[in-house]
C-alpha cells in the first residue's frame, strides 16, 4: 500500500509539472519522498521492474536537487542509482543465457548508467569538484562508442561546464571542458553537433585562453579562433580575432591581414565600427582611419553612414587634433543644408559629442572655443525652433558669453532660451546672473522669486537634460553664492530663503547658510577695524541679514531629525557651528550693546540643540549672564520708566533661567573659584531692588544667611541699595554694617576700605543738615566713631582724609546740638572730634 502511494505521489508530482502548479523546490522535495518511500518498501529480492523504476525515480531525484542548487543532497540518490544500476545488471546476467544475452544487458543497463554519470559529472562541478567530474565525464565519453546518439548531449554538456567554470573565472578549467566539448562533437560526424555551436565552442575557448594569459596561450586562443572561423565565419570571431592580435602587440601588417580576411564578407555597419573603435583606441590609428575610409566607401549609400563620421569626429576629438575635427563637423553641417542630412538618432549623438566638447573648454576656461563647439550645435536648428534642448544650449552659449564680458550677447541668448522654455528655472537663473553681473539688485530678486515659484512646482517641471538631486534647490544654493561673491547682501538672503523653505536636503541648506554666514562675520569684522562710525552706521542692516539667516537655521535644526534629512550628530555639529558664531559676532558688537545681548541669547537658543555636556552647559550660564548684564547696563542709562522696567524684567527671567542651568552644572565638577553664585545674586538684587519687587526682603533674608558672603559683595548691595530708582537705606545699613564686621574680623584690617565703608554707613545714618535726630540715632552713630577711634589708633595706615572727615562730622554734631541747647550732647560729640585730632598729621596744627 505504501509503495502503491509513493508511485502515486511520484505520478501526481510528474502532472502536475505542466502549468507550473508547483514550485521546483517543491517538486524535488515531493520526488525526494516518494523515491525514500519506495526504496523503504524494496524487498530482499525486488523484481526487474521495481528496480527499473528505483533507477529511474533516484536519477531524477538527483538530477531535481541539481537543478535547483542543492548539489550535496543529489549525490546520494545517484549513488543510490549506481548501486540499483548494479544490482539489475547482475540480476539480468543470471537470468540470461550466453555471451549474447551478457551483450544485451550491459547495453540494457548503459544508458542509464551514462545518465547518472552525467549527473553526477554536473553535481561535481557545482561543488567544486573538478577530478570527480573529470572521471565521470571521461566514463562517459569512454562509453560513446557504444551509445553514439549522447555525443551532441554529451559535448553540449561539456560546454555548459566550460561557460560555468568561465564565469567564475576558472580558465584552466574552462578551457578543459571547451576543449572536450570540441572534441567530443567531432567524434561521430552524423551525431555531433552543428557546426554553429562548434564555432562558439571555440570562440568561447579562445576567449578563456586570452583572459587566463594572453601572453602565455596566446597561439592556442589564435588556434581556437582560426578554427572557430573555419567552422563557422561569424562576425564575434572576427573581432575576438583582432581583439587577441591588440592584446598580443601584432604589428599593424598583422592586424591589417586579419582585418582584410573580413572586409569580403557581409558585415554590419555597427559591427564595422565597432572594429575600428578597437582599433583605435589601441593605438592603431593608421590601420583604424584606413579601414574606416574603406567602411565610409563600403556603406556610402546608407542613411546610417554618418556614423562613420561621427566615429571620426570622436577620435580625432580624443587625440587632440580639433583642428580636423572642426573640418568635418563644418562638412556635416554643409550637407545638413544640402540634402545630406543625418538620422535623428545620430544627429543627437554629434550634439551629445559637441556639448562635451564645449563643456570640456568651458571647465578649462577657454569661454571662446566652447562657444565655437555650442555654436556648431545650434547650427542645426531652423529660426524660430521651439526645442528644450535649444533652450539649454542658448543657456550655455549665454554663459559664454558671460565669461567673456559680452553682456548683451548673453541677454540676446537669454531670450532666445526663454522664448524656447519659458518655465524653466534655468532661464531664470540665467537672467539672474545677467542681473548680479549689472548689480542690478532688484532685477536679480526678481529672478530669485521666479526661481522660488518655479522651485515649487520642480516636481512636475525639471529640465530633463541634467540629472541632479533636487535641481532647483541646487540652483537657488549657486544663486545665493553668487550674490555673495559679488557683495549682494540683499539678493543673496533672499536666495537663501527660497532655499530653506524648499530644500530637502538640510545639509545643503546649512552648507549655504555657513557659507552666508561667514561672508556676513568678515563684514562686521572689516567694518569694525575701518571704521567705528561707519561700523555702527552699517550694523543695523547687517544685524538684520544676520538675524534672517539665524532664523533659518534655527527653523532647520527645530525640525524632527530622521536619517533621510538630518541625524542626531550632523544636527548637533550644525548647532555649535552657529551657536558659536552668534557667540563670536556677540564679542565683535561690544559697541551695541542691544546687538551685542541679542546675539548671547541666540548663542543660549542655538545651544539647545545640543547635547547637554559640560561644555555646552558653561556656555549657556555664560551666554545668559552676560544677557542680564546688559540688559541691567541698559536700564542704568537714561530710558523711560517702562523701558526699564522692560530691561528689568528680562535681567530676571535670563537669571532665573541661568539659575537652573548653574544647579545642573555644579553637580558636574568643583566650582569653588567661580564668581557665578555672587554675580547672580548680584544681578538678581539690582533687579528686584529696581522694580520695588515686594519679594526683595524674602530674598535678602536668604542673602543674610550665607555663611560666606564676601565683603566687596555686601558693599555692593550697600550701593545698590541706593541706586535709583531703589532706595532702600535699610539694606543698605544692614550691608554696610555686615561688611564692617566682617573687616574687625581680619586679621589685618584693612584701614583704606574699612574707612571707606564706615564713611557710608556713618553718612547713612547721619545725614548732613539734618538737626533733629533721635537720641537713639545718635547712640548708634557713635558707636561707629567709637569703631573709627579704636582702628585708627591700632594703625597708621588709616587715611588722614577721613580721620579729617571723621573729626570734622563729630564737630559739627556738637555745635549742631549746641545751637538747639543741648550742651551736654554738645560737649560730648565736640570731644570726640577732639579725640581724632590728636591722630591728624600735617593738618592737625591747622586745626588745633
Amino acid at each position: 500500500q505504501v509503495e502503491e502511494d509513493a508511485i502515486s505521489l511520484w505520478n501526481w508530482t510528474v502532472t502536475k509539472h505542466v502549468g507550473s502548479v508547483i514550485s521546483n523546490e517543491q517538486r524535488a522535495k515531493l520526488r525526494f519522498v516518494a523515491c525514500r518511500l519506495v526504496y523503504l518498501c524494496e524487498g530482499s529480492d525486488p523484481p526487474e521492474g521495481t528496480i527499473r523504476r528505483q533507477i529511474l525515480m533516484s536519477m531524477k531525484t538527483g538530477k531535481g536537487w541539481i537543478d535547483i542548487g542543492k548539489a550535496d543532497l543529489a549525490d546520494r540518490f545517484l549513488e543510490t542509482a549506481m548501486n540499483s544500476i548494479e544490482k539489475l545488471y547482475v540480476k539480468l546476467q543470471k537470468e540470461g543465457d550466453g555471451e549474447a544475452d551478457i551483450h544485451v544487458c550491459k547495453a540494457d543497463v548503459e544508458k542509464d548508467l551514462f545518465k547518472v554519470l552525467s549527473y553526477q559529472a554536473e553535481s561535481a562541478v557545482a561543488q567544486g569538484d573538478f577530478q570527480k567530474a573529470k572521471q565521470c565525464v571521461q566514463r562517459c565519453k569512454d562509453m560513446l562508442m557504444r551509445l553514439p546518439r549522447e555525443t551532441r548531449y554529451l559535448s553540449i554538456l561539456c560546454y555548459n561546464f566550460g561557460v560555468e567554470t568561465y564565469d567564475c573565472k576558472k580558465y584552466e578549467q574552462s578551457s578543459f571542458w571547451l576543449s572536450q566539448s570540441y572534441d567530443i562533437g567531432k567524434m561521430d560526424l552524423k551525431y555531433s553537433i552543428a557546426k554553429e555551436m562548434q564555432a562558439k565552442v571555440l570562440r568561447l575557448l579562445a576567449t578563456a585562453y586570452f583572459e587566463w594569459d594572453c601572453s602565455l596561450y596566446l597561439d592556442k586562443a589564435l588556434k581556437a579562433i582560426n578554427l572557430a572561423n573555419e567552422e563557422n565565419l561569424h562576425p564575434a570571431g572576427f573581432f575576438l580575432k583582432i581583439k587577441i592580435l591588440l592584446k598580443s602587440g601584432a604589428s599593424d601588417e598583422d592586424v591589417s591581414s586579419a582585418v582584410a580576411e573580413f572586409q569580403h564578407h557581409e558585415m554590419s555597419l555597427d559591427f564595422c565600427l565597432n572594429t575600428a573603435k578597437l582599433l583605435l583606441e589601441h593605438g592603431r590609428e593608421s590601420v583604424g582611419f584606413d579601414f574606416l575610409k574603406s567602411v565610409a566607401e563600403r556603406f556610402e549609400a546608407s542613411p546610417d553612414c554618418g556614423k562613420v563620421t561621427l566615429l571620426y569626429i570622436e577620435f580625432l576629438l580624443q587625440n587632440k587634433r580639433e583642428l580636423l575635427a572642426k573640418q568635418k563637423v563644418e562638412e556635416i553641417i554643409i550637407g545638413h543644408y544640402t540634402g545630406k542630412q543625418l538620422l535623428p538618432e545620430t544627429l543627437n549623438q554629434l550634439h551629445i559629442i559637441l556639448w562635451d566638447t564645449a563643456a570640456k573648454h568651458y571647465e578649462a576656461k577657454s569661454y571662446s572655443e566652447a562657444l565655437n563647439w555650442y555654436n556648431y550645435s545650434v547650427s542645426f536648428y531652423t529660426p524660430g525652433q521651439i526645442d528644450q534642448n535649444l533652450a539649454k544650449l542658448q543657456r550655455n552659449v549665454a554663459s559664454c558669453y558671460l565669461h567673456l564680458k559680452q553682456v548683451d550677447k548673453a541677454k540676446e541668448a537669454v531670450k532666445e532660451a526663454e522664448r524656447c522654455d519659458p518655465n524653466s528655472i534655468f532661464t531664470q537663473f540665467s537672467i539672474y546672473k545677467i542681473a548680479v553681473m549689472e548689480n542690478d539688485t532688484d532685477k536679480a530678486v526678481e529672478a530669485i522669486i521666479e526661481m522660488g515659484k518655479l522651485a515649487e512646482k520642480s516636481s512636475q517641471h525639471e529640465d530633463k537634460l541634467i540629472v541632479v538631486g533636487n535641481t532647483s534647490t541646487n540652483l537657488l544654493s549657486l544663486a545665493a553664492q553668487i550674490a555673495l561673491e559679488n557683495d549682494q547682501q540683499v539678493v543673496a538672503i533672499r536666495a537663501l530663503e527660497y532655499l530653506s523653505e524648499h530644500s530637502q536636503d538640510c545639509q545643503q541648506v546649512f552648507a549655504a547658510l555657513k557659507n552666508y554666514m561667514g561672508a556676513l562675520e568678515n563684514i562686521v569684522f572689516v567694518m569694525y577695524l575701518l571704521d567705528l562710525e561707519m561700523f555702527l552706521f552699517c550694523s543695523e542692516k547687517v544685524s538684520y541679514l544676520i538675524n534672517k539667516t539665524f532664523s533659518a537655521a534655527r527653523q532647520r535644526l527645530a525640525e524632527p531629525f530622521t536619517e533621510e534629512n538630518l541625524t542626531r550628530d550632523v544636527r548637533t555639529s550644525e548647532a555649535h557651528w552657529f551657536r558659536k558664531v552668534a557667540w563670536n559676532l556677540a564679542v565683535q558688537f561690544k559697541d551695541c550693546p542691544e546687538k551685542m545681548r541679542d546675539f548671547f541669547v541666540l548663542s543660549f537658543e542655538l545651544s539647545q540643540f545640543c547635547p547637554s555636556d559640560k561644555a555646552v552647559l558653561i556656555a549657556q550660564k555664560t551666554c545668559l549672564l552676560m544677557a542680564a548684564a546688559i540688559d541691567l547696563e541698559l536700564g542704568r542709562q537714561e530710558v523711560t520708566p517702562s523701558e526699564q522696567v522692560e530691561l528689568l524684567n528680562q535681567a530676571l527671567q535670563h537669571l532665573q533661567a541661568c539659575t537652573e542651568i548653574w544647579k545642573v552644572l555644579k553637580l558636574t565638577g568643583d566650582f569653588a573659584k567661580d564668581p557665578t553664585d555672587t554675580l547672580l545674586l548680584l544681578y538678581e538684587f539690582e533687579a528686584r531692588s529696581k522694580l520695588n519687587d515686594p519679594t526683595l526682603s524674602n530674598f535678602m533674608e536668604s542673602v543674610w544667611e550665607q555663611p560666606h558672603i564676601e565683603i566687596k559683595t555686601l558693599e555692593i548691595i550697600a550701593s545698590l541699595a541706593m541706586e535709583p530708582p531703589a532706595r532702600y537705606p535699610a539694606l543698605c545699613k544692614e550691608a554696610l554694617k555686615s561688611a564692617l564686621t566682617l573687616y574687625r574680623k581680619q586679621t589685618t584690617i584693612d584701614a583704606v576700605r574699612f574707612s571707606k565703608c564706615l564713611h557710608s554707613l556713618i553718612n547713612l545714618s547721619l545725614p548732613t543738615g539734618v538737626t533733629d535726630l533721635d537720641a537713639c540715632v545718635l547712640q548708634e552713630v557713635w558707636g561707629y566713631f567709637e569703631d573709627a577711634l579704636s582702628v585708627v589708633s591700632s594703625t597708621d595706615s588709616y587715611p588722614e582724609m577721613e580721620i579729617l572727615w571723621l573729626m570734622t562730622r563729630a564737630w559739627n554734631t556738637g555745635i549742631f546740638q549746641y545751637t538747639i541747647g543741648k550742651y551736654q550732647e554738645a560737649e560730648q560729640w565736640c570731644g570726640l572730634g577732639m579725640r581724632f585730632l590728636n591722630h591728624l598729621g600735617s593738618l592737625k596744627k591747622s586745626y588745633e
